[in-house]
């Protein structure tokens, strides 16, 4: 198990691009399933989960090559069918959350799909029911496998219909368009996830022939068509990677520029950071976050505290809150975060107090983070990740601590940050894995 072992208190300095976004990664590389034409996908970013599942399509029979850095031709003319109800095809989907997305291509093009329960971060139960009630309203049947823990998916024929989703699900919108883009007649899907991501998949699809409308809204309306053909994509910045950069900048930067951040596709998440106090100044498509001394954390209008909530998009996502988190540790003032998604996500909270922060959790759900206005800086410690974005939020208080730190577990990291510690290393930063 990799280590990163951190020297905390050296400020960061320069230029950082962020790299392309993991989740969008995820919906469109399977959404080449969808045909049997040659996709080329590019900005893809090198981390675990996109690799992982680049690896589980080569091993059902798509063709990929990687032509360049970052970009990634995909054709799926001649899929092993067969091996998709392969123990090991359930095996190796298990291991990997993003094989979910693969679901609604297999099933909109093929009519059938076998499902594991995937795995992924441990931040608390990640339901699949959005996901199944739509393939179910569609016209697909499923059934549980006895004694191998999985689901399989099987329909005729596909038909379009109306549906109201019971969650703005994000992998459950982008897995129900996907199985809905080749359906007979029309499909409209209400209270759907309009995330950046989504909106890239839809468009992308577009181009290959699908009719979908309503693109960045909460109601998507898709006529079916007969086959999809190929096409070119460029995954957006990761806006996650970007969320975490100008945490970086404002706990230890020097002055630091986000550069290329596709500020329009950013939502709420300039203005999260905004209200603990931190300064964000837009050129062009770049965000520069000078160097802070000192930042405050407002106050709603009538004086009461913050208060930091997560919410389907365009409200703030999950993904950030625990970067957030760790920011309001060293500000001036009180601000009251909660995690509704995810039961889990907090529980990371007890290292950063055995670093010295002020956190009250309240519930699994709920903390409350008193800063300490630099007055007392974090200690260095031992830790785990725990998953992706906690993962992530340690090592900025790692960075900010006084002291050496270690993280062990850095694959969970590594899931979704490409080769992180040599690009900050470039800014200034001690980062050594071993």
């Amino acid at each position: 198990m990799e280590t990163f072992v951190i020297e905390g208190g050296h400020p960061l300095k320069g230029d950082i691009t962020p790299q392309g976004a993991k989740n969008e990664a995820l919906q469109v590389i399977c959404a080449t399933l969808l045909t049997d034409e040659q996709v080329t996908i590019s900005n893809v970013p090198d981390i675990l989960d996109v690799n992982n599942l680049i690896k589980l399509l080569k091993d059902i029979g798509v063709k990929v090559t990687n032509p360049e850095k970052g970009v990634f031709t995909f054709r799926a003319d001649t899929l092993d069918l067969n091996y998709l109800s392969s123990d090991e095809f359930v095996s190796e989907c298990a291991r990997l959350r993003g094989s979910v997305m693969m679901i609604g291509p297999l099933l909109g093009r093929f009519g059938k799909a076998t499902v594991a329960k995937p795995g992924g971060d441990k931040i608390g139960r990640r339901r699949l029911d959005t996901h199944f009630l739509g393939f179910h309203k569609l016209g697909a049947a499923y059934q549980r496998v006895a004694g191998r823990d999985v689901y399989e998916l099987t329909a005729d024929h596909l038909r379009g219909c109306y549906m109201l989703l019971d969650e703005a699900s994000v992998t459950g919108t982008a897995n129900i368009i996907m199985a809905a883009v080749m359906a007979e007649g029309t499909t409209t899907i209400y209270n759907a996830a309009c995330e950046p991501y989504i909106q890239q998949l839809c468009h992308m699809l577009n181009r290959m022939g699908a009719n979908i409308s309503g693109i960045g809204s909460n109601l998507i309306t898709i006529v079916g068509v007969e086959r999809l053909t190929g096409t070119e994509h460029r995954l957006l910045p990761d806006m996650i990677e970007v969320g975490s950069f100008i945490a970086m900048a404002a706990m230890v930067g020097d002055g630091i520029r986000i550069k290329n951040a596709s500020i329009r596709n950013l939502g709420i998440i300039p203005d999260a950071f905004r209200r603990l106090g931190i300064t964000i100044e837009e050129e062009g498509d770049d965000l520069y976050i000078p160097r802070h001394e000192h930042y405050q954390i407002d106050s709603f209008i009538d004086g009461t505290i913050m208060t930091l909530a997560d919410a389907p998009w365009p409200g703030l996502t999950p993904d950030l809150l625990s970067v957030l988190l760790v920011v309001a540790t060293q500000a001036q003032g009180s601000v009251l975060f909660h995690q509704k998604m995810f039961e889990s996500r907090l529980f990371f909270v007890d290292k950063l107090i055995d670093m010295g922060a002020q956190i009250i959790l309240c519930d699994p759900h709920r903390a409350v983070v008193v800063g300490h206005d630099r007055k007392i800086r974090l200690r260095a410690a031992r830790m785990s990740s725990p998953d992706i974005r906690a993962g992530i939020a340690l090592l900025i208080a790692a960075l900010s601590a006084d002291g050496t730190s270690q993280i062990s577990n850095i694959a969970q990291i590594d899931r979704g940050y490409e080769n992180i510690e040599a690009r900050l290393n470039a800014l200034g930063a001690k980062i050594e894995r071993k």
